[in-house]
């Protein structure tokens, strides 16, 4: 039962440090951090899964235990990971201890309470990737919201309670609407099912065991809930138009909240599509493979032209995210065994990625206290490493080959560009593409504003070289972006294996 003892001892772990005293808390929190993280290594080194959890695949380490009955039907403790979900156990418990080290430098009130909540958070984003009963899932999808809010609104900016409040009122509607939308399936599903197992209802939904419900055919009932649990994750991922709680959050968030908020909270509302959209209801998605394609392509075009716009380094690098969504939407959209491949793949390349920008970028807004463009040149000078690392980042997310950013992007476009289930593929997959001009534009000139030149700082501080224990995060994400990028296969292959079923479940006309 070693998931139960990695999400068990989490939990255990955010207790431990709640009462710890604060001048504790911060290294008892990055060597609890450790144990997790170590725990993950040993899934993934005795990972012996085939296929995919919903479609009949094998699971590992699964544990499946009766916990109570709703409307009929039981709910279960039912964990296990596959191909897919692996790979973000791993990513989630690789950025927390980094996260954990960079919140030294700028957390330094209510420290306990701080990493506490960082490891509470922690825990349910396990329970998010393993979970495979609604019922259980939808309790740890929720419960992240909670540590999320409070870190945001105590730990923020100058407006951290209306971001705060923003995110929080977006992601909950959301997960209502996406809540509707599967409840409508399953109770649809009538006699068919009896539990609240994701393989048992992705299962009944392919045996054609959809009947009327409320009033509507089954036809248009799958229709309506695909969209529905769409707009509920959209909002989550988040994609254009749903993008806007983002930036406030991210702006306002300090450092280490940022890099696990778009490191890892993003990839919830991703792969909740390629779980419950993607997977339970292919035909659907396929259908609307069109205007899917459409909103992943305004998504990295938009948020690229917005990051474009931006004059905050904090702004820049949470519109980049919007925009490296787009190709993980684009990748699932496809359905073919390089895109849907890709994108998870992306999903991990762009937590690190992120990860590392937003952490670097917290390394000088804590020598500079300013992230605007126009206060600050020449920081190469004074912080050579931080910034040596930043640059290194910033080409990782332009694409630059063998590092990890490269690697999702091009299985994406290698399997989105000739794709069968969808029309016109190389106009979207060109369009995409064109993205990454953007990108490489506005990273490279908020780079040679703010990093290059002679030295000019608008604020009063002296400015040096970063500290040790700021600098050892990036250096650690750096080299996971190069052994990524080097060798994808560390993930790819069980990624791959577990995207195969997928994409067998659309069928493609002529």
């Amino acid at each position: 039962m070693i998931i139960e003892a990695l999400i068990g001892f989490t939990f255990v772990a955010a207790l431990l440090v709640l009462l710890a005293p604060d001048e504790w808390a911060g290294r008892l929190a990055f060597a609890l951090s450790l144990l997790p993280f170590a725990g993950s290594l040993s899934l993934w080194s005795g990972f012996d899964g085939a296929g995919n959890a919903l479609t009949g695949g094998d699971i590992a380490y699964a544990t499946q235990i009766e916990w109570l009955e709703v409307g009929g039907r039981t709910v279960s403790w039912f964990v296990g990971v596959d191909g897919i979900s692996l790979p973000l156990v791993v990513l989630t418990t690789f950025l927390v201890p980094l996260a954990i080290v960079s919140a030294w430098t700028p957390i330094d009130s209510r420290q306990s309470q701080f990493y506490g909540l960082m490891l509470f958070m922690e825990a349910n984003l396990l329970g998010v990737f393993t979970a495979l009963d609604f019922f259980l899932w939808f309790v740890f999808w929720e419960a992240v919201l909670v540590p999320m809010y409070f870190l945001i609104g105590v730990w923020g900016g100058p407006r951290r309670k209306y971001a705060a409040i923003k995110f929080f009122v977006y992601t909950n509607a959301a997960s209502l609407l996406m809540f509707i939308g599967f409840m409508s399936l399953t109770f649809a599903l009538g006699g068919s099912v009896e539990s609240f197992a994701l393989p048992e209802i992705t299962q009944a939904i392919a045996d054609g065991g959809l009947g009327r419900f409320a009033g509507l055919a089954p036809e248009t009932l799958a229709l309506a809930a695909f969209l529905a649990m769409f707009l509920g994750f959209a909002v989550k991922v988040p994609i254009v138009p749903f993008h806007t709680w983002l930036p406030d959050a991210h702006v306002e968030a300090p450092t280490p909240v940022s890099v696990l908020l778009a490191g890892v909270l993003l990839k919830m509302g991703t792969y909740a599509l390629l779980r419950f959209n993607f997977t339970m209801l292919p035909e659907q998605a396929s259908a609307l493979a069109v205007p899917i394609a459409a909103i992943a392509v305004i998504s990295v075009i938009y948020g690229a032209m917005l990051a474009l716009a931006q004059k905050d380094l904090k702004r820049i690098v949470a519109y980049s995210s919007v925009s490296s969504m787009g190709y993980v939407i684009l990748g699932l959209i496809v359905f073919t065994e390089y895109g849907v491949g890709g994108a998870t793949f992306q999903m991990v390349a762009h937590g690190l990625i992120s990860g590392l920008m937003f952490m670097a970028v917290g390394v000088i807004y804590n020598a500079t206290h300013t992230r605007m463009v126009g206060d600050m040149s020449g920081m190469a000078d004074r912080m050579p490493v931080a910034v040596g690392i930043l640059v290194a980042g910033a080409f990782g997310y332009m694409g630059l080959p063998l590092m990890a950013g490269f690697a999702g992007e091009f299985f994406i476009f290698v399997g989105s560009f000739s794709a069968p289930a969808l029309p016109y593929a190389p106009i979207f997959t060109a369009l995409a593409m064109f993205g990454i001009v953007i990108v490489a534009g506005y990273l490279l000139s908020a780079m040679q504003s703010t990093l290059f030149g002679p030295f000019e700082l608008e604020t009063d501080y002296d400015v040096g070289p970063a500290p040790f224990h700021d600098v050892a995060p990036l250096a650690v994400l750096l080299v996971a972006i190069i052994v990524l990028g080097v060798a994808p296969d560390i993930f790819f292959e069980m990624i791959r294996d577990a995207a195969v079923p997928v994409v067998e479940g659309v069928t493609v006309d002529g």
